[in-house]
């Protein structure tokens, strides 16, 4: 079952507020009464809340924890990615570190007329330093670890295959393609990172209720 956005704001509410009866629900989201019946119908039927007559409804944590769990699972890769940190292939290397610094990234993704093309983590960019190479004058693409050799994911992508990804390729971060309709060889246009900091504070928001 899927809830609709409404319904979300409702089982909010009442976590905040219960008991509280369906006139102050309806009140708070600025609906009438009967507006919001099938929806709390639902979610009673559901048990993710629970109604007691004269009194009013209650939060029912230990369906709506599980309920939330599944929803965080099902959600796709481009709802909660974040913002990538991208320089293009000409950029030197002595740059890219600057760069990397400024976002505090720990990944850099380089790209080629706005084409996924190459990643460097801080560890490459350490052993370059370490080499004695020109850094001020030597584009990024000397040190970067090329496409195909590097493991992505789809915008349209679930959490749980994302977060499964990160794990068997053993990385920090994944970059966010954008989905496409058709099949073969396509451009790779990044528009996201997923990472395991994301993945860490979706499980953080789980234990303190916030999704």
């Amino acid at each position: 079952m899927e809830l609709s956005e409404r319904q979300k704001e409702i089982i909010e509410i009442v976590k905040k507020n219960e008991p509280i009866t369906g006139e102050n629900i309806a009140g708070l989201l600025g609906f009438s009464r009967s507006t919001l019946r099938p929806d709390l119908s639902l979610l009673t039927l559901s048990e993710l809340l629970i109604a007691k007559p004269k009194v009013g409804y209650f939060y029912n944590a230990h369906r709506v924890e599980p309920f939330i769990i599944k929803d965080i699972k099902e959600k796709k890769v481009e709802d909660v990615m974040s913002v990538p940190v991208i320089v293009s292939s000409d950029t030197s290397i002595q740059d890219t570190i600057i760069k990397m610094f400024l976002e505090d990234a720990g990944s850099i993704y380089i790209t080629e007329q706005h084409h996924l093309v190459g990643i460097v983590s801080r560890k490459d960019l350490l052993k370059t330093v370490m080499g004695k190479m020109n850094i001020e004058e030597i584009p990024i693409s000397m040190a970067m670890t090329r496409v195909p050799n590097i493991a992505y994911v789809l915008s349209g992508d679930s959490v749980e295959f994302a977060t499964k990804k990160l794990l068997e390729h053993e990385v920090d971060s994944l970059p966010v393609i954008e989905s496409t309709d058709g099949n073969g060889p396509r451009p790779l246009k990044v528009i996201g990172k997923f990472s395991k900091t994301l993945v860490s504070r979706l499980f953080l928001n789980i234990i303190n209720n916030e999704i």
